[in-house]
């Protein structure tokens, strides 16, 4: 891959740049591309995505999270500040995405168009930066396109992307459809919409869910929304846990045939066993990273491979 050419965002305050091109660098491991291990179910999913069939019986601790994040190439492990508090102590080495918003799955869309508030201010993630000495590289926040109180939270976000961008932070916008108002969340021309949208925000990564299509490719039908992004990196949820190989498969087209910059993955990943999860999680930095091929992705996942 080329060398990095990191687009400094004029929010960034000219004392900050150089923080935030390494910030920029090391979460995407100086390619462009994010390898995000997405542990923000605790809240969003409760105990549904961490204890029941066919899933580990360690991941019902959330240790298990910080373990797996320890010991695998990630960019950063997204999660909420009240778990990093708990467990950063014992975990410094890994690089933290702060998740600054976040619900439960509770209340369904049919009875109320969903909502999410941030929970700390950037003021206090910045005091919390300066005492706890972790690698807190950039935030997170999640909006809902189309609910009838999108209003707040793209305020919320937008002021968000600007204070973290004033600390020399990434930023990563969490943007899924959704609301009475919202026909089909999937659908490919509204998911581009709504990547045009983060753009307008100013983040620098837009996580989105891939757009299903009744005929064609899913991975062409994505190149819409990675062009309606710009210059903000597209990157697709992994979704439930599936097959490591149609996983990887599926990982390996949205970057080659439809531009996108990076993934972001939880359930694939942490509701496996320790071992085989830092080898599932490495077998897709493989193909996020390297440009690896899906046959030698696989082989990392099976163990019969190593990372650099």
């Amino acid at each position: 891959m080329d060398k990095l050419q990191i687009r400094v965002p004029l929010d960034v305050p000219p004392a900050l740049r150089g923080s935030y091109r390494d910030n920029y660098s090391r979460i995407t491991h100086g390619v462009g591309r994010l390898m995000l291990m997405a542990g923000d179910q605790k809240v969003e999913h409760l105990n549904g995505d961490f204890f029941g069939p066919n899933i580990a019986p360690e991941d019902a601790d959330p240790e298990h999270l910080f373990r797996i994040a320890s010991q695998a190439r990630i960019g950063a492990f997204a999660t909420q500040l009240g778990l990093i508090t708990r467990y950063g102590m014992d975990y410094p080495q890994v690089p933290y995405l702060v998740k600054l918003n976040s619900k439960t799955n509770l209340v369904g869309t049919e009875q109320q168009d969903p909502v999410s508030r941030q929970w700390q201010t950037m003021e206090q993630l910045a005091r919390f930066r300066a005492v706890s000495g972790l690698q807190i590289l950039g935030v997170g926040y999640t909006i809902y396109p189309g609910s009838s109180r999108e209003a707040e939270m793209l305020t919320e976000a937008a002021r968000m992307i600007f204070e973290a961008h004033q600390q020399g932070l990434v930023t990563v916008i969490w943007a899924y459809p959704r609301g009475r108002a919202v026909a089909e969340e999937r659908d490919a021309h509204l998911i581009a919409g709504v990547a045009g949208l983060v753009a307008c925000l100013g983040a620098d990564f837009v996580k989105l869910n891939p757009p299903k299509v009744e005929t064609g490719s899913p991975a062409e039908a994505l190149k819409e929304a990675v062009l309606a992004a710009g210059r903000t990196g597209l990157i697709c949820a992994g979704g439930k846990e599936t097959n490591a190989e149609e996983f990887l498969t599926r990982l390996r087209q949205q970057i080659h045939i439809s531009g996108a910059a990076g993934n972001a993955t939880g359930r694939n990943i942490h509701q496996r066993p320790l071992e085989e999860a830092v080898q599932f999680c490495n077998a897709i930095s493989a193909i996020t990273l390297d440009d690896a091929s899906v046959s030698e992705a696989m082989k990392i996942y099976r163990g019969s491979a190593s990372m650099d």
